[in-house]
């Protein structure tokens, strides 16, 4: 084949998807393993939404609502927003790539920090736009050098507050402090997809900026609160103008059915939701003091994982504790060489960590 492709897609390298646990299982000789390392929900999905989902079924025939109606309506009503000021996405992701999409032209430039979440600079390349990218400071947002980085090209700045992988926020002032200075031109996008462990005083408010100057748009995600990761449902608060250019480059049924139902089930599903949180808060202090015992510096965060110092070769502890039925993230790829992120789970799973990660540690030092 002699195939025409732009240097800028060439040049992507595809997102490494991890092996199927079963499939880890087999080549490791191991069986009961625990994965901890991908931010999701180990409550499992919301019992409503699994009720609601098998009750849809017998739908599948039928294309879904593009609209996304009754998610829609039900949203809207809770957050106290429009409907028309919600756009809804085959996962956050997909509303990354729909602004992207709608307002980076070839040669625009598009601000994010690094390490973060890494579809910012994906979606902009593919794009062919220019990514600025700003090294966090103290694990942080660098706000003001994101602000002298800003000049008459720039079109969209990613802010995930809290960040991941650093599980880091920054507050309200700060932020306002770095809203006033930016141009109108620009549209500034907080990616709130752990913003429901963030404690209630430290949380910012995207409606309150729906009407500002400089727009503002929330990304928000059932996948990790509300446990339907494998539905792939996220969503977008922003200025209805905002939202009416996305949908005239998004696809026409981009939620599907089954996404929707258990969306809007999870959604009036309080009691799971508060168990979430109550599990995510006693998790990370459990695990915060037995991991702090290992000799190991936890760092605080505002998420359901958090970041390990193990002092030692990321990559290799996480392949000694793969041999031990437990599935951490390394850090390597993200310029933190000797640190794992590790996702809160249940309280015998993190049990199961602490030892396995004690055992680890202890192997590795005396070897």
């Amino acid at each position: 084949m002699k195939l025409s492709v732009s240097d800028n897609i060439k040049k992507l390298i595809p997102y490494p998807p991890g092996k199927p646990l079963k499939e880890l299982e087999r080549e490791y000789g191991i069986s009961d393993s625990i994965k901890m390392a991908s931010n999701e929900n180990s409550l499992g999905p919301s019992p409503k939404a699994v009720q609601a989902i098998t009750q849809a079924l017998a739908n599948l025939h039928r294309y879904p609502d593009g609209s996304c109606y009754y998610l829609a309506a039900s949203l809207a009503d809770r957050l106290g927003v429009k409907a028309d000021e919600l756009v809804f996405g085959n996962g956050s992701n997909e509303i990354i790539e729909l602004l992207v999409g709608a307002f980076v032209s070839p040669g625009d430039e598009v601000i994010s920090s690094q390490p973060s979440f890494l579809v910012y600079q994906t979606m902009v390349q593919a794009q062919n736009g220019i990514n600025r990218v700003v090294p966090l400071k103290d694990m942080r947002h660098d706000l003001d050098t994101i602000l002298a980085d800003i000049n008459d090209r720039t079109r969209l700045i990613f802010l995930d507050n809290p960040n991941n992988p650093t599980g880091t926020v920054f507050n309200r002032k700060e932020f306002e402090s770095f809203l006033s200075r930016v141009p109108e031109t620009v549209i500034v996008v907080l990616d709130e997809a752990y913003v429901d462990f963030v404690d209630p005083s430290l949380q910012l408010d995207v409606r309150d900026y729906l009407g500002n100057n400089t727009a503002v748009v929330g990304l928000r995600t059932f996948s990790k609160a509300y446990g339907i990761a494998g539905l792939r449902v996220g969503y977008g608060i922003m200025n209805a103008e905002i939202a009416d250019y996305l949908h005239r480059v998004r696809q026409p049924f981009n939620v599907n059915e089954l996404a929707q139902v258990g969306a809007l089930a999870s959604l009036n599903d309080e009691d799971f939701y508060q168990k979430t949180l109550s599990m995510t808060r006693d998790g990370i202090s459990w695990l915060t003091t037995e991991i702090s015992k290992l000799g190991c510096k936890v760092f605080p965060t505002h998420t359901n994982f958090f970041l390990v110092d193990v002092g030692l070769d990321a990559k290799l502890l996480y392949n000694k504790m793969l041999t031990r039925g437990v599935i951490v993230r390394a850090m390597n790829a993200y310029g933190y060489p000797f640190f794992i992120r590790i996702t809160v789970g249940l309280p015998t799973e993190n049990e199961r960590l602490v030892k396995a990660l004690a055992e680890t540690l202890e192997e590795m030092r005396n070897g």
